[in-house]
């Protein structure tokens, strides 16, 4: 069974009867759990209305580096994800590739989700580009022993993933591994511990291989997992147990019984 650990369910625009349709595909190829993030405070309402009938659908709260303009203070941050819905802080971090004009905001901002995260005790949900050595250096600043989290989506390089591994955090792979023009990123993989990886879809966006180009969903994931076990020459089963597993170790969930 695998885990979506990374989807915006609220951004799919569909019904709330297509959207029942699309966890029940995903269910249908093996998806056992979702991890719904939050990109702003201000639409975490809607966002917790959207998966509200989905008792495997699990949610994040906070706010994206890229939307700063619906930024929000640490009070009401630290209020929302006190929440006993959400089981992790973000997404949240630096995003200096399409924003740089917003760095002190997103630096504010990421600090702010980090000391919520201490405070909570909840994991973080980060989001890097081109941003490395600051995404780095204020989480040694300003984290606290017991924060964990996960690297989210990540692209970046295999010194960053062991710098932040040695921090106690995951790194999650999207469908952006199974590109053609990603063989740095699939070398990163090959060298990331099977106990520190996570994978996700990142739904609706960046739809693997044969999807690529077409909305992506939950279901999809399942061709990460498969693209990912390639990789590293395991067998399938054995990577989705592993990832499913870190899954609920970092956010400190129950696996749902299945019948």
């Amino acid at each position: 069974m695998f885990v979506d650990s990374h989807c915006h369910l609220d951004r799919l625009d569909k019904s709330p009867q297509e959207l029942a349709q699309i966890v029940a595909n995903a269910e249908a190829k093996g998806v056992e759990h979702f991890l719904c993030v939050a990109v702003s405070v201000s639409e975490f309402p809607d966002m917790l209305k959207a998966i509200a009938p989905f008792g495997n659908v699990s949610a994040s709260c906070g706010v994206h580096p890229l939307h700063q303009e619906e930024a929000c203070s640490y009070d009401e941050l630290l209020q929302a994800a006190s929440s006993d819905k959400v089981v992790a802080v973000g997404e949240t971090g630096l995003d200096y590739f399409y924003s740089a004009e917003t760095k002190p905001v997103q630096i504010q901002s990421f600090i702010d989700h980090i000391k919520v995260a201490n405070e909570l005790n909840k994991p973080l949900i980060i989001h890097t580009r081109d941003a490395r050595q600051d995404t780095l250096d204020l989480l040694l600043e300003h984290k606290a022993e017991h924060t964990k989290g996960v690297l989210h989506c990540f692209t970046e390089n295999w010194e960053m993933a062991e710098a932040a591994i040695e921090m106690g955090f995951y790194i999650s792979i999207s469908g952006i591994v199974t590109f053609h023009s990603a063989k740095e990123l699939q070398e990163v993989v090959k060298k990331v511990p099977l106990d520190r990886l996570l994978i996700e879809t990142d739904s609706p966006w960046l739809a693997p291989v044969p999807y690529r180009g077409k909305p992506n969903q939950p279901a999809y994931v399942k061709e990460v997992g498969e693209f990912i076990a390639n990789l590293k020459g395991i067998e399938v089963e054995e990577l989705a147990k592993a990832t499913t597993d870190n899954f609920y170790r970092l956010f400190d969930l129950i696996p749902r019984k299945t019948a």
